[in-house]
């Protein structure tokens, strides 16, 4: 039980790094080196400063790109997970986030349903598989007026230093429903099917909602068998296999979710949904 707990705590602290929502206080973190403040100029550390930019644009919604290395790959879609190396700035050069205070070389991201500021989905359309970029981010299209107390102000331009290494592929796919597993327990045998239960703790997204549900936040852990009524098809089809200590990333086409008909307020018709989420039990 302590080795699950510790789990979920590592899997929150992930989450915090993917979601625009956390309000815990944090700490500063800067790099070594001379710090550049310039109105025209994306601050990134002395060897990023280094390196000749060989292509720029900047949208009409304010958003600046910079490509130190632009590439003819995969372009990027809704539903695609991505590995990024990435490091987020503000403007006096302060590190606010980044792959590497997880110690992480790379980390998973699924484009599309607002894991992070709504900046950087319509900055990744822009991208492709291969890509190494600097991108303002004005703060209409990051935090806003949010801010996270002494790491983020309000009304913060976020300058994001990403690489795109790569476009990682789903480890099943039934009916359209797509798993990727982020982590697994090879050590479990133990397979979620029609004869036992799950347990697990997700948050919720959809491309207009974005962690609309956090089970997480002190909620209890969802449980669920095959046969049981009203759940998401596409979820039960996903999660078949699955065993206890897997972190997965789950993609629900709408045809598999709320399709035509939507969800309140939260999903609109015909959107798909995503589920990040942590198996805590497989159990009779």
């Amino acid at each position: 039980m302590k080795t699950m707990k510790s789990s979920i705590q590592l899997f929150a602290v992930g989450i915090l790094f993917l979601s625009t929502a956390c309000k815990t206080e944090g700490v500063k973190k800067t790099e070594n080196g001379p710090k550049i403040t310039t109105d025209h100029e994306l601050k990134v550390d002395s060897l990023e400063m280094d390196l000749p930019v060989t292509n720029q644009v900047k949208l009409d919604n304010g958003i600046e790109i910079q490509w130190i290395e632009k590439t003819e790959g995969e372009s990027i879609q809704v539903g695609d997970v991505i590995m990024i190396d990435y490091k987020v700035r503000l403007k006096d050069s302060t590190i606010i986030d980044g792959n590497h205070l997880l110690n992480k070389r790379s980390f998973p991201f699924m484009v599309g349903f607002g894991l992070q500021p709504k900046g950087w989905d319509i900055a990744l359309a822009q991208l492709k598989v291969g890509d190494f970029a600097r991108i303002k981010i004005p703060s209409e299209l990051a935090r806003g007026a949010k801010e996270v107390k002494n790491l983020i102000p309000k009304n913060s331009e976020n300058y994001l230093t990403i690489r795109v290494l790569s476009k990682r592929k789903p480890d099943r796919e039934i009916d359209g429903n797509k798993v990727w597993i982020i982590e697994q327990n090879l050590e479990q045998k133990e397979k979620f099917n029609e004869t036992n239960q799950i347990v697990f703790h997700s948050t919720i997204s959809s491309p207009s909602s974005p962690f609309y549900y956090n089970s997480f936040n002190g909620e209890e852990p969802f449980q669920l068998r095959l046969e049981d009524n009203g759940t998401i098809p596409g979820l039960k089809k996903a999660l078949i296999n699955a065993k206890r200590g897997d972190r997965l990333f789950v993609y629900v086409p709408a045809s598999e979710g709320y399709d035509t008909k939507g969800y309140l307020n939260l999903v609109k018709a015909n959107e798909p949904l995503f589920y990040n989420l942590l198996v805590m039990e497989v159990q009779k």
